[in-house]
Formats: C-alpha cells, structure tokens, sequence
C-alpha cells in the first residue's frame, strides 16, 4: 500500500543535513580509500586547491601536508581567510571570494562549496587564519560551529591552516589515507605550478619542467622520441608516442585534474590529428595517427565549468566570457605551435610519420583476424563456455552496478566453488583451463588467435576501448601457491601489455583468500598471514585444529561465500611508482635473461639457510 503523499512529506534541508544526507553530489563517492577517487582524498584535494588558488595569484610558494592517522593538516602561506569571514568562509554554503573573477581569475574553486562540504563531512573540522600579525581560530563537530577564539596577536606568517579528520559514520571504520594517491596528487599540483614546493610529512614536492617532468614520471616504457614540450599563454602541452596498446592522456584545468577529460581534451585529440595529416600532407585515419600516444595538455580559462561538483570534467565552451571557444584556442596553438616543431626537428617528425605507419599496418592485419576470430567463436558458441555471468553490469541504470565484478579462476572446481555461493546479481566467473599463454613480446593478434585471451576480451568488453567495460572490478582469484602466483604474473603481464586502461583506471584487483583455518569446537578463524594464525593460535588454545589451504577448490562453498561478500579482501593493482612496465616485462616475463639469472642465484635460500636464520 503506498504511504500518504501529503504537505508533511515535504521536507527542506539545511546545506549541512543535504551535504551529510547526499555527499555523492558533493564529493562523488564515498569509499575506504582504497580507490584514488574515493571522498577523503577529494576532501584533501578541495582543501588543497583553495592553497593552489592563492600561490596562482602570486600569494605563497609553500603548501605543508601532512597526515597522520586519519588526520589531515594543510597549511599555505597565501593571504589567510579574512578573519570576520572566517567562520562563513568554512561553514556558510556559497560563500566565497572566487565569485570575484578580478580576485582569483582563473581559480579552479569558484562554486563556494568545496570548504563546506569538508567540513560538512568531518567529524572534526579546524580552521586558522593569519593575517598581519593577526589570527583566528574556529571548531566543528560534523560541520556544526563548537567554538571561535577571539582575534589575537601571532608571529605567525600570513596564510591558512585546516586541520580535518574525516567521519568514519560516512566513510567506514576501515578507511584509510594511501600514501601513494596522496603522492601522485601532490606531484600533480608540482608539475601543474612550477615555483610551488609542496610537503607530504616533510617530503618534497617540485618541477622544473611542468608537463615534461609528468610524461617523464608516468610513461610506462622508453618514448619513441624526445618529449615535445609546447608552452604558450593559458595552455601548456607535453606529448610522444610509445610502445604499448591505446592512448595515455592527462588532461588539467586550472590545476584541477580532469580525469574524465572534456573539451579541452577533445580539442586537443582532434587537432594532434589535423595538424599532423597538414603536415605529412596524408590523410591518415585518425585511430594510427593517436595509437600508442602520451600526452599530457593543461589550459587555464575564466570561470570553467565542470560537469560535476566534483570537477573531473570540463564542459566549458569558451576560454572566457570575450573569449575564442576552447576548440578554436587549443586548435590553433597545436597546429602553430606543434607544426612549427616538427619543421625544426626533422628526425622526430620522421619517427612519428614510421610510427602512424606501423599502426595503420597492424590495424589493417588485425581486421582480418578479428574478422575470423569472431567467425569461428560464432559457429563454436564459444561466447558461453568459460563465463558464468551476472545480471548487472557496469552502466546498467541500477545502484548496485558499480558492485559488478568479474572474478578470473583457475580450473573447473575453483570456479565451481565460487559460482555455487556468488551472488548472481552482481558477480560473474570466467574460468581459465591451466597456465594461460606468455604474451610478453606478442602483438595484439595473439588475442584473436587465441581461444582464452579471446573470450576473455569479449567477456570484458573493452575490444574498443573501456567505455563499453561490463564489470567495475575484475578480480585475478588464483591459489596461493606456485603455479597460482604465475598464473597471477601471466595475466597481469596481459593487462600491461593490451589493456593498460584497465589497471590505470583502478579495475583490476588481486582477490586474498585464507591460506589457514584454525578452529576449535566453538570458534573458527580464518588466517592470511602466518602472523594471523600463531595470532588465532594462541587466541584458541591447545585444543585447536589448522587446516592449510592449498587452492580455491579446496575451499567449500558454504565457507567461500565469507570470502567473497562483506569480508571480501582485494589487493588494487595500481601503476603507483612504476616507471618502467616494459622493463619489469623484459625481467620476469622475457626469456631468461642472464640478469634474471643472476638475481635468482644471488637470492636463492636453500632450506637449511632458512631453518638456521630463523633460528
């Protein structure tokens, strides 16, 4: 029976009660922290943009960080909030100065909320201001005003502090800060604001070279040719090609982060393509011209407007309001600036022409084999034969459909195991037959020729790219031992390789599962550590008994389902740190290298070494 739809019904929320009741709009997702974009680091980084907006008015070369448990300090040394603001400043939705385009011009903050919704989500929340010799401090609970000191004389340097720490209510008792997303964002603000230092615990953060030093950092293998660095007014960009499968972009506006790209990226993808048919006077097809690129492209515009609060898309049109279109000013600066370029560097410009060769001979060989590959998975009915599939996939219109994950097993019992206890609305199975194949050193037909990789691609959906991905999470769930460790390698070699995207974008996940059960007649522990079973050991007593869990089929169903719902544990796998994939390929995945050799020789431990050091 549907409820009275009366007057009583309608409800008007106070800003902080809408922030607190609905901060998907505020801050995106939630999360543990265990993702790059989950809330907490989108809190750090609305407070950290606010310090980045005043060293871009030429206030403060020094932002400090630093975190401490689940606290989080940043403190700049721009002008300071005004003190009689202050409290509205961090409180008061709308309120702001960034509505004033003569005082922060080209600011990335200018909606008056992000400072709001820090606070609003915290379950503590300091904010001090320093202004000549002056300052000011305010508390909140959960976004509401505890205390305000009263106006005192300081020593203290010009700026702002903020010291928050997040509410576990909204966040989960297991959340937590990740280093390395903190890392990245700071090196991010570095390249994105030459003559800025900022600190993480101490640590520095700084460029010399901008969008160069971020190809440099982030490039997953040696560029083909030097990085093309582009300067010019409002729009910097950093660009080569390398060796791997698919584009790389990073796309920034006003030093905020467009991960979701926009018309800034657009503009500039179209116009790497039409300036470089101009200058080969070739009308090469758009996909071999952008195969294999890095690029990176920051503009500063007037008033942007992004397509979420959030801020990882830019929808703005215009550079400003008397301004050319985004399109026209990133069009015309690549095609000035990059054609010139090539005209004084003839060996890149040659590369270059060789590399959109190369691709548009590849994609011609592969159309062929896609062609019979998809032919004879037609006629064989194979699209059915390894996937056990959910019902809800990733972009379905459903709340649950970020929940669809894809777990990847080795052999019929593991997968029979899990398939018996999933929960067949968001998680799907594709089970593997043995140790795939090596494909270090492969071209991308090896997918079509062969059956695994084949079908697995499918299943993923991402043959064109991860805009059509059917799962959220694809989970690598092997044995914890030997062969499941290379099975592991294997596969994380084949993401690498093809589909980069897929752990770029934060979808490819190592599932952990018990490697002990130690159980008594009334308790039972499950155990993935040695250090958490003498733990469960010593907790239960003599009269204990240890089973060691060799593999996933081991496992019986009624005890997987533990493993796989709530308690579920996923290892992320990231490319935090790693510079140089095809290196770490060339190591583990080539053909035995004498460096390889070496290594294993001069780390091998036999048993008694073993017995004897821990002894």
């Amino acid at each position: 029976m549907a409820s009275n739809y009366t007057e009583a019904s309608i409800k008007t929320l106070s800003s902080l009660e809408h922030i607190r009741l609905r901060p998907g709009m505020y801050i995106g997702r939630l999360g543990n922290g265990n993702h790059a974009e989950d809330g907490i680091y989108v809190l750090l980084k609305e407070t950290i943009d606010n310090s980045i907006d005043e060293f871009m008015m030429g206030q403060g070369k020094k932002i400090e960080v630093e975190i401490t448990d689940r606290s989080v300090k940043v403190r700049d040394y721009g002008r300071g909030i005004p003190l009689g603001k202050l409290v509205d400043c961090v409180s008061i939705i709308n309120t702001g100065a960034k509505y004033d385009s003569e005082t922060f011009q080209k600011a990335v903050g200018l909606n008056g909320v992000g400072q709001k919704a820090v606070n609003a989500l915290s379950l503590n929340y300091r904010a001090q201001a320093v202004r000549e010799g002056e300052t000011k401090v305010v508390d909140f609970e959960k976004g509401k005003l505890k205390s305000q000191s009263r106006v005192t004389k300081t020593d203290e340097r010009n700026g702002t502090l903020i010291e928050f720490t997040p509410d576990e209510a909204l966040f989960g008792k297991d959340f937590k800060f990740r280093l390395e997303f903190i890392e990245d964002m700071l090196w991010n603000y570095a390249f994105l604001n030459r003559g800025l230092t900022l600190t993480l615990n101490g640590k520095p953060f700084k460029s010399a070279n901008g969008l160069k030093d971020l190809l440099t950092k982030e490039l997953s293998g040696e560029p083909l040719y030097p990085i093309i660095h582009l300067e010019g007014d409002d729009i910097e960009i950093a660009v080569t090609h390398g060796n791997h499968y698919g584009e790389e972009y990073w796309s920034f506006v006003n030093g905020q982060h467009t991960t979701m790209g926009g018309t800034h990226l657009a503009a500039f993808r179209e116009a790497f393509v039409a300036t470089l048919r101009n200058h080969f006077k070739k009308e090469f097809d758009a996909a071999d011209v952008r195969q294999s690129i890095d690029a990176a492209i920051v503009v500063r515009v007037q008033e942007p407007v992004f397509e979420s609060q959030t801020k990882t898309k830019l929808g703005s049109t215009e550079v400003g309001p008397k301004g050319p279109t985004i399109k026209e000013f990133v069009g015309k600066f690549v095609q000035q600036a990059l054609d010139t370029y090539l005209h004084k560097n003839r060996e890149t410009a040659e590369i270059i022409r060789k590399k959109i060769e190369e691709n548009e001979h590849e994609r011609k060989e592969l159309a062929g084999i896609r062609n019979i590959a998809k032919e004879r998975a037609k006629k064989a009915s194979l699209h059915n034969k390894k996937l056990r599939d959910c019902r809800l996939h990733l972009g379905d219109k459903n709340p649950r459909a970020e929940e669809s994950t894809l777990f990847i097993v080795e052999g019929d019992s593991a997968a029979g195991s899990l398939t018996a206890t999933r929960d067949v609305q968001t998680q799907a199975v594709f089970a593997l037959k043995g140790k795939p194949l090596n494909t270090y050193g492969l071209t991308k037909k090896v997918i079509y020729e062969n059956e695994e990789f084949h079908l697995l691609q499918a299943a993923l959906n991402i043959e064109d790219g991860l805009d059509g991905l059917r799962y959220n999470k694809i989970v690598i769930a092997t044995d914890a031992d030997v062969d499941g460790m290379h099975i592991r390698l294997l596969l994380l070699s084949f993401f690498l390789q093809f589909f980069p995207d897929v752990i770029r974008n934060n979808h490819l996940f190592i599932l952990q599962t018990p490697l002990f059960r130690v159980r008594n007649k009334k308790v039972t522990k499950y155990c993935y550590s040695e250090q958490e079973k003498q733990a469960a050991v010593t907790a239960l007593g003599a009269s204990h008994e240890i089973t060691r869990f060799k593999g996933l089929g081991e496992i019986s169903a009624g005890e997987f389902k533990d493993f796989i719902g709530e308690n579920i544990r996923l290892d992320p796998i990231n490319l935090h740190h790693l510079y140089s994939s095809d290196e770490l390929l060339s190591f583990f995945m080539g053909k035995n290298t004498q460096e390889r050799q070496e290594f294993i020789i001069e780390n091998l431990r036999v048993e008694k070494d073993l017995i004897e050091a821990i002894a």
